[in-house]
């Protein structure tokens, strides 16, 4: 028996079935939705005066029907064009959830090692080229069989199906799907690597940054348009922008930032102190936290320290001591 709630059923049957859409085709698929109940028994009653009061009650009623899935009817501002896009999106991003996707494992773990060259691509550039996006083949763990051609093949299908986007120089980048979806995963993983708009304090992968030193202010390029309709000045440092083009320009956020040999570079990682003492340092860290504390502890104790167990590196016999523990085991030995 036809129902009010088909509304609801038929239009989620048209989200999923196109991913991620704008809010005016989500309107348009709403108002098709409610005409084909309305066909089907005209006695029904179902709201629609085309207003965005009930735009936004339908969409409340959308999250209720999806809360018990861990779904949610997501969305997010384009960071390019500054349209409202939506899409359903799942909340949880554990094992159960991952199995659902059309992926395997290893090409997850290739996805994920992609994102983190973005998330750590200097400047801010929240890129990568194609070469340095197939070399993260050998940081899948554990070790992937897939060759090159494969993950050539894997790359296209993360950009036709709307996860990553590809500029016309090559290089990869996080689409509005992956920001959607994505969103908790990124903000939990890179709490200190990513940019927020000072605007919307949305995530900010394309945009504009204020010119003085230190100065936090990020924003989206749509979000710096209306902005600056009313000011003119920085919102953070109150620094005045430059509105001729002599004067010393705003930095650019994303693909812009990019200069000549950050090619397979990347930022270091920003430890949390509240990070847990099993979080394994990345190639990145080792350098830069855990020898800078092992030399310290060296320098003002005059040797090694006894306990080394939160930088320890399993050496090349296997023992998983560091080096100079292991002299000092030789000789007492002997």
């Amino acid at each position: 028996m036809v129902s009010s709630a088909d509304v609801q059923r038929l239009f989620l049957q048209a989200v999923f079935s196109r991913g991620i859409l704008s809010e005016n085709l989500a309107q348009v698929l709403w108002k098709k939705c409610i005409d084909t109940v309305k066909a089907a028994d005209d006695s029904i009653e179902v709201t629609q005066s085309g207003d965005k009061a009930d735009w936004d009650a339908f969409v409340v009623k959308i999250n209720k029907s999806l809360d018990n899935l861990d779904l949610e009817f997501r969305h997010l501002l384009d960071e390019s064009s500054g349209k409202e896009m939506y899409a359903v999106v799942n909340r949880k991003g554990d094992d159960i959830a991952q199995i659902a996707t059309e992926y395997t494992p290893a090409e997850i773990a290739y996805f994920k090692a992609i994102i983190e060259q973005i998330m750590l691509a200097p400047h801010e550039s929240f890129s990568v080229s194609s070469l340095a996006a197939l070399r993260e083949l050998s940081a899948i763990k554990p070790k992937s069989n897939m060759s090159k051609t494969q993950a050539e093949i894997v790359l296209s299908s993360f950009v036709a199906k709307g996860w990553l986007l590809k500029s016309k120089r090559g290089r990869y980048s996080l689409s509005t799907r992956s920001l959607l979806e994505l969103q908790s995963y990124l903000r939990t993983t890179y709490p200190d690597e990513l940019q927020e708009c000072t605007i919307c304090l949305e995530i900010v992968t394309r945009g504009i940054a204020c010119h003085t030193n230190n100065c936090k202010t990020r924003m989206h390029h749509h979000c710096f348009a209306n902005f600056r309709r009313r000011h003119s000045a920085c919102p953070s440092c109150s620094q005045d922008w430059p509105r001729e083009a002599h004067e010393k320009p705003l930095l650019p956020v994303g693909e812009g930032a990019v200069r000549a040999g950050d090619d397979g570079k990347r930022r270091a990682r920003i430890k949390s102190t509240e990070a847990s003492e099993d979080d394994e340092p990345t190639e990145e860290d080792e350098p830069t936290i855990a020898q800078t504390q092992r030399k310290s502890q060296r320098t003002k104790k005059g040797k090694a320290p006894v306990n080394e167990s939160m930088d320890m590196d399993e050496d090349e016999d296997g023992t998983g001591m560091p080096e100079a523990s292991q002299k000092r085991r030789r000789s007492s030995k002997k």
